[in-house]
């Protein structure tokens, strides 16, 4: 197993580590952080969030440079993202912190994409990530990470960062997985 695929194993086995300073009920105190109070187990949630997440960017970089594509890390890479991000608004919607419609939305875009994948591939094809897909994993990283981390500096401005951040990953998710549906159609049609 090549390091590219080992960091994103890493980014699985941190998921349940994040599920446990986010879900469970530790009396740690609150810690004061530009204008927010953030229950220390929430900050702490978010810190290994935020580490797992990026390392979706590090083990694709890695893999890349040092030319270690695998068809494993092709299936363990995107697999692990949605583990994660389904993780986090599931976990957060249990906690009151996330609208249930905009995890509904959005888990419901990521089946659908996955399953066109799986057809795709079935059928030989490999439907390669887009720059929309891509930015709608950002905007979801930036929305779990402002909701956990309690709008923490937009505060003290007084813009609700989080709640834009919940549309703008609402909006970019169904319009990515339109744009997959759309430039690959002939995938579900049978034709090229």
């Amino acid at each position: 197993m090549n390091v590219p695929n080992q960091i994103t194993i890493s980014r699985i086995f941190l998921i349940p580590l994040f599920m446990i300073f986010l879900l469970v009920p530790f009396n740690w105190g609150e810690i004061g952080l530009f204008g927010a109070d953030i229950p220390a187990a929430h900050f702490t949630a978010a810190l290994i969030f935020i580490v797992a997440a990026s390392t979706d960017w590090l083990d694709g970089y890695y893999a890349r440079k040092y030319n270690l594509v695998t068809n494993m890390g092709k299936f363990l890479d995107p697999l692990a993202d949605k583990l994660l991000i389904t993780a986090a608004f599931v976990a957060l919607v249990e906690l009151g912190m996330f609208p249930a419609w905009a995890a509904v939305l959005i888990l419901s875009r990521e089946f659908a994409v996955t399953g066109l994948r799986l057809v795709a591939s079935a059928g030989g094809d490999v439907i390669a990530a887009s720059n929309w897909g891509k930015w709608k994993t950002v905007s979801q990283i930036v929305a779990a990470s402002a909701i956990m981390l309690h709008n923490t500096i937009f505060t003290l401005l007084s813009i609700p960062f989080d709640t834009i951040m919940i549309y703008v990953a609402v909006i970019l998710t169904l319009f990515s997985g339109w744009d997959y549906f759309v430039k690959n159609k002939h995938v579900l049609s049978g034709s090229e």
